[in-house]
């Protein structure tokens, strides 16, 4: 067994729950397995923080290094075999999964009647559940029945398979088509963030149209409207058309709002629905309905009637934790937010290990600028530097710059003069280089200003002419704030409010908190 398949095994072991472990050993013990080198092996994993052959091989002299391949390899396939039993009654798939199986195994026993039995319990499953790649499968089975066992009696039977069979491909068709466009458009926006310039614009419109199916919303059902939906979120998301993607992420949750029964068994779904409308929300600063939008979110953790899967698991931890975040943003709470860093320490290294890498970015640099709004800089500079140090720059090239322009301001908040000089001119060849790297585009307004501004930084000036200084930022970048390729920026940082912190003295949480109020009041 390779070094990955090992690797795999352990991370497979530390996946598995109690019950899951124990349904393993009373399995492996009633075929005298308490003896067998399998288990030894288990236990052997189970106990170790990290996965070390050469240590494994030195305590326990039991294990023959020859054999230890084929040994991990038995015991991987063995638990995915157990896994797979004691999680059936849990996953409707897994149910069908063994229909299907014994559907087939009826057939080739010539058994039909019996099959026709299982066929049509399997069928009411999927059904039920919107299972319609499975619905499919189990048609065409039905198929090969009805050919060995045709009668004048099954002629009703035959044309309402058919029937089926052509609704279900359509309903896959659609799904797909949806999906498809959904996750080649989340492609573009996980490489270079929002649209950059009307290059962007034209590109993305032109993809979208192109591979958006002709339909008809009135005879879409539940999925292939939610599929839909997404498809239509992301692209309004990436253009920055939050009003129209705020009106498509609501109509997401609606759709689980007038069918809850679907909440249990599209759990990952309804996830993603209410993380859609989370996200418009606090582009559009509507702090109200975030909030209320945020406790159906974190309510979801609570709820004993859906199935906790690690996967599940995953998914709520990420969604959770960011609008955790972005809520102490909306209500200008940077101190307090930095606690729930720490308070939830123990998940967040539990987890970091399985988020993509796109979202590892974005908590990073969220996390840094919670610490940032709380005028902890050394802090913040720890949790950047995670971003800037990442080999990787071809995701998230947006977050890669703005961590790096959030990091000189830090450096100047800390009085680092010469670590920020030697920032500046890092910073700017690494503008240009993404710049080129993009097909040569310039270098936006923006950027331009920010360097400009941080390089007149680190001049000897007076107080009164470090105000005149910010103030003159200030008013270059308060017209892009309605531009609609440079308003981007500030979505990543809001340097206006800090600009204002920096003239009138006070905190940046004091500043946004006062803007709160107003918006309040207003």
């Amino acid at each position: 067994m390779s070094k990955e398949h090992s690797d795999a095994l352990f991370m497979l072991i530390k996946r598995m729950s109690k019950s899951e472990k124990r349904f393993f050993k009373l399995r492996a013990s009633r075929s005298g397995g308490n003896k067998k080198k399998f288990v030894i092996l288990f236990d052997r994993l189970e106990r170790m923080k990290e996965h070390q052959a050469f240590v494994m091989l030195k305590a326990e002299r039991s294990f023959d290094a020859k054999q230890l391949p084929n040994l991990k390899l038995f015991l991987y396939n063995y638990l995915l075999d157990c896994l797979r039993t004691c999680n059936t009654t849990d996953s409707i798939d897994l149910q069908l999964t063994e229909l299907c199986s014994n559907v087939r195994i009826l057939y080739d026993k010539c058994l039909y009647r019996d099959c026709i039995k299982m066929l049509d319990r399997a069928k009411k499953i999927a059904l039920k559940y919107e299972r319609s790649s499975r619905l499919l499968e189990l048609l065409e089975l039905e198929k090969l029945v009805i050919r060995q066992t045709v009668n004048v009696n099954h002629a009703t039977r035959v044309e309402e398979s058919v029937s089926k069979t052509q609704e279900v491909l359509s309903e896959i068709e659609n799904v797909s088509q949806f999906e498809n466009l959904s996750i080649r458009l989340n492609v573009f926006y996980v490489q270079t963030g929002f649209i950059r310039d009307r290059n962007d614009l034209v590109k993305v419109e032109q993809f979208f149209k192109k591979n958006l199916p002709p339909y008809k919303k009135s005879e879409l059902n539940f999925l292939e409207s939610l599929h839909l939906n997404f498809a239509l979120a992301g692209y309004y998301f990436y253009i920055q058309d939050f009003k129209n993607g705020y009106r498509i992420a609501k109509d997401s949750v609606e759709l689980f709002n007038e069918n809850p029964e679907k909440i249990m068994h599209h759990t990952e779904f309804y996830i993603r629905a209410l993380n859609s409308l989370l996200v418009v929300l606090n582009k559009l600063h509507d702090l109200e309905e975030f909030e209320v939008i945020h406790k159906e979110l974190v309510a979801l953790k609570r709820r004993s009637d859906l199935i906790h899967t690690e996967n599940i698991k995953l998914n709520l931890f990420k969604a959770i934790y960011v609008h955790e975040i972005n809520r102490h943003f909306l209500r200008g709470e940077f101190r307090s937010g930095t606690r729930i860093v720490g308070r939830l320490e123990n998940e967040l290294n539990k987890f970091v290990p399985l988020l993509d890498h796109n979202s590892l970015l974005l908590l990073y640099y969220k996390i840094s600028c919670l610490y940032f709004g709380a005028g902890q800089y050394k802090s913040a500079l720890v949790w950047l530097n995670r971003i800037i140090l990442e080999k990787d720059i071809s995701v998230r090239e947006d977050l890669h710059v703005f961590a790096r322009i959030l990091e000189l301001i830090c450096h100047d908040e800390l009085g680092n003069d010469r670590i920020a000089e030697a920032h500046i001119k890092s910073l700017y060849r690494f503008i240009l280089k993404k710049a080129h790297a993009s097909g040569g585009k310039k270098i936006s307004v923006y950027n331009r200003l920010i360097l400009a501004f941080i390089r007149k930084l680190h001049r000897n000036l007076s107080a009164k002419q470090m105000k005149v200084l910010f103030q003159d930022l200030k008013e270059k970048l308060l017209p892009l704030t309605s531009q609609r390729f440079e308003k981007r920026a500030f979505y990543y940082f809001d340097i206006i409010s800090w600009l204002e912190c920096k003239i009138e003295k006070r905190t940046v949480e004091e500043v946004i908190k006062s803007k709160i109020k107003r918006k309040i009041s207003n």
